[in-house]
């Protein structure tokens, strides 16, 4: 806004200098005698030379000229002035819904952070519910169950379970299966980052 103020000024000012300088040229123009204020003042009737009218008629028509780019110029640059306004309005509007859009995007972040968190902690309660059913049983019948379950689902409960509890049951497993679940157990403790 101020530089549009400071290129008014500066179109006011460049349109005042050159109004002088046109005076200033048909005052000292040659072909006058005693330039044109003094022609003008005195009371002599004769005629002015010929060239004389048609220099100052072009110095007229040369100011005009001018005047009429000046003011060509100056609706231009307001033209100019109104467009980056109008940018300027769009862009903000534009800022604000943007800003508004992330905010709701960092609200859905945090729910679906929560929704997360949520469905883990009840997982979690699940395996350690079903480590807690088996560490109650006893060590043969939770044996028995053990070698017919699937390996990802054991593995999953014995890591919850109770190191004492887990051992009798082990103890009492099919060997090659307590391979297996020894194994797939040190994978799945090597993977865990430290806590």
């Amino acid at each position: 806004m101020r530089n549009t103020h400071a290129i008014r000024s500066l179109l006011v000012v460049s349109g005042v200098l050159l109004a002088l300088k046109g005076v200033s040229v048909v005052r000292d123009f040659p072909g006058m005698p005693g330039g044109f204020a003094t022609t003008a003042r005195a009371a002599d009737p004769a005629p002015a030379p010929a060239a004389a009218p048609s220099a100052a008629a072009v110095a007229t028509a040369e100011a005009e000229a001018n005047a009429a780019a000046l003011r060509a110029r100056r609706e231009a640059m307001e033209e100019r002035e109104r467009a980056i306004s109008t940018r300027e309005a769009l862009m903000a509007v534009a800022e604000q819904r943007l800003e508004a859009r992330l905010g709701e995007l960092a609200a859905l972040q945090g729910r679906l952070e929560a929704s997360d968190a949520e469905a883990k902690r009840r997982e979690e309660t699940h395996w350690r519910t079903l480590a807690k059913l088996y560490e109650t049983m006893r060590p043969r019948e939770a044996a028995a169950v053990f070698n017919e379950l699937d390996l990802p689902v054991l593995v999953q409960v014995v890591d919850r379970m109770n190191d004492r509890r887990a051992a009798a049951v082990l103890g009492t497993m099919q060997p090659d299966r307590v391979r297996q679940l020894t194994v797939e157990l040190a994978r799945l403790r090597a993977a865990r980052p430290p806590a």
